[in-house]
C-alpha cells in the first residue's frame, strides 16, 4: 500500500491503495483539505465496471483525470458514492455523472442523481467485489462509510482522516460522532479491517489504533471544554483561545465548530 500525494509539477497523482481500491488526488490542497479530495476508484482486478467514490469539486481537469483513470482497459463506472454533501467531496459529482454516465448515490436525497433506493445497509457491486454503506453520522448527519471486506478496507470520508482528527460540522452531532466511532472500533475487530481509507491524508494501517486514538482524543476535549468553562470561558471563541492555544491559528475557525458541537453536546 501506498500513501496518494500531490505529484512535483503540483497535479495529481495515481496511487494504489490496496488490489481493489486505488485513489486520484484533487488539486484542492488546504489546511481542511489536506493534500486535497481523495477520490477513490473501486474495482476487481481486471473487472470491467468500476465504483467511484467522492468525484470532488467541480474541477474538470481532475474529473477528466478520474474518468481517464476509471475507464482504462475498457472499464466503465456503474456507480458514483459520495461520502457526504460538502462541496470538497461532492461538488463536481453532477458533472461526473454527466461525464461518466453513471449515477450518484448518497445518503442525503438532496445529493443522489438516478439513485433513489439508496440506503445504509445496501451492498454495491464494484466489478465483482462488493462494499457495504454504513452510516457514520456525526461529521454530517449525512456521513457514510464504506466496508470493502475483500481487502479488509473501510473508506472513511471525513469520519476519520489520513492525519488529525475531524471535525465537526454546522450539519453534524457530536453524541452522533461519539456513537459512530465506537460502532467503528467494534466492525474494526469483527470485520477485521487491515486498512482506512480516508477522504483526506494517506491510508492508515492500523484501523483499532486510530479508532482508539481518536475515541480518546475526543474525550479528552471534551474534559479540556468542561475546564475551560470551570474557569470562566462563556463564548465559543473563549474556550477555542483556552483549549486550542498550542493550534495554528488559521485553524481556530474550525476548532471553533467543534467547540460549538462540544458545547451543545455538554448543555452549555
Amino acid at each position: 500500500m501506498s500513501e496518494i500525494r500531490p505529484g512535483t509539477d503540483g497535479k495529481a497523482v495515481t496511487g494504489m491503495g490496496t488490489a481493489r481500491a486505488w485513489s486520484v488526488l484533487a488539486p484542492n490542497p488546504s489546511p481542511m483539505t489536506l493534500d486535497g479530495t481523495n477520490t477513490w476508484v473501486i474495482g476487481e482486478p481486471g473487472s470491467t465496471h468500476v465504483l467511484v467514490v467522492d468525484p470532488g469539486p467541480d474541477d474538470e481537469a481532475h474529473l477528466r483525470r478520474v474518468l481517464g483513470e476509471a475507464t482504462a482497459a475498457d472499464r466503465r463506472v456503474s456507480q458514483i458514492v459520495l461520502t457526504h454533501g460538502h462541496p470538497d467531496h461532492a461538488a463536481g459529482a453532477a458533472r461526473f455523472a454527466e461525464l461518466a454516465g453513471a449515477p450518484v448515490g448518497a445518503l442525503d436525497p438532496a445529493h443522489r442523481l438516478g439513485s433513489e433506493g439508496f440506503t445504509a445497509g445496501a451492498v454495491l457491486d464494484a466489478g465483482g467485489c462488493t462494499l457495504r454503506v454504513i452510516a457514520t453520522p456525526g461529521h454530517t448527519a449525512d456521513s457514510l462509510s464504506l466496508l470493502l471486506d475483500a481487502d479488509g478496507a473501510l473508506l472513511t470520508g471525513d469520519t476519520v482522516l489520513g492525519r488529525g482528527t475531524t471535525v465537526i460540522a454546522h450539519d453534524g452531532s457530536l453524541g452522533d460522532y461519539l456513537r459512530t466511532l465506537d460502532d467503528l472500533r467494534a466492525l474494526a475487530d469483527v470485520a477485521g479491517l487491515r486498512v482506512l481509507l480516508p477522504g483526506h491524508g494517506p491510508l492508515l494501517s492500523d484501523p483499532a489504533g486510530v479508532l482508539d486514538y481518536y475515541i480518546a482524543h475526543r474525550r479528552e476535549r471534551l474534559e479540556q471544554v468542561r475546564a475551560a468553562l470551570a474557569a470562566g470561558a462563556r463564548t465559543p471563541p473563549e474556550v477555542v483561545a483556552i483549549v486550542y492555544a498550542d493550534v495554528d491559528r488559521s485553524l481556530w475557525p474550525a476548532a471553533e465548530l467543534s467547540v460549538r458541537a462540544q458545547l451543545d453536546y455538554l448543555g452549555a
